[in-house]
């Protein structure tokens, strides 16, 4: 029983540092996604249709070009009446994404209310079937309205769930990098003590070279 308790305020004294912070991190995860303000998401569809039977890989080129203007000026001015909206406020809440293989359009439309999400995303495909029918001849084929946009039932932004895992992990990322630098810091053992000193056999005394008699003075 006593080995299981030194074992665990080992682990203790080893991983304090994560076990404080990922619950910390989990709860700055669900403060951020209770403070966020909401984003709600909703999808209006266009599709591109050929002329006369035209081909269907040009309706796919053409719905592939439209899409890239879904977000430009000349499409935005035309929508930002019907959306309540300046043409700058709606390039940041409105985006065109296509289909490699089909002829589709989507318009995505954000907002801090379902109903400003909807009538961002249908006013701009309104506006895109407007701008590009007006080159039908030219281009030989013509955007016909496919679907309009469902109110969301849940934002899109925060996810509470997704704020809270990411808080954890970040908190887990925070508390090894306290383990680390703790590491680093501790003494790394304690010092060695000095070597025994082995005792040999004394050296002998060298002898003391007598002084040589001083010579005998000469006699004048």
């Amino acid at each position: 029983m006593s080995e299981l308790r030194n074992s665990a305020r080992k682990l203790a004294r080893i991983w304090w540092p994560v076990a404080i912070a990922v619950p910390l991190g989990a709860v700055a995860g669900a403060g951020y996604a209770v403070l966020t303000p909401p984003v709600y998401s909703a999808n209006s569809y266009v599709v591109v249709v050929p002329e006369s039977g035209g081909d269907g890989a040009l309706a796919v080129n053409f719905a592939q070009a439209y899409g890239r203007l879904a977000g430009q000026p000349q499409v935005l001015i035309g929508a930002a009446a019907d959306a309540g909206r300046s043409s700058a406020e709606l390039a940041s809440l409105v985006t065109g994404t296509t289909s490699p293989d089909a002829p589709v359009i989507e318009i995505d439309g954000t907002g801090g209310r379902p109903q400003d999400a909807v009538r961002s995303a249908d006013a701009v495909a309104r506006s895109l079937v407007a701008f590009a029918n007006t080159s039908s001849k030219e281009t030989g084929v013509k955007l016909v309205p496919l679907a309009a946009a469902a109110d969301p039932a849940a934002p899109t932004t925060p996810s509470h769930q997704l704020d809270v895992a990411v808080g954890a992990a970040a908190g887990v990322l925070v508390g090894s990098l306290v383990m680390m630098t703790r590491r680093r810091s501790a003494p790394t053992g304690e010092p060695a003590e000095p070597a025994a000193v082995v005792p040999g056999p004394s050296p002998e005394p060298v002898p003391t070279p007598e002084p040589e008699p001083a010579p005998a003075g000469r006699s004048k």
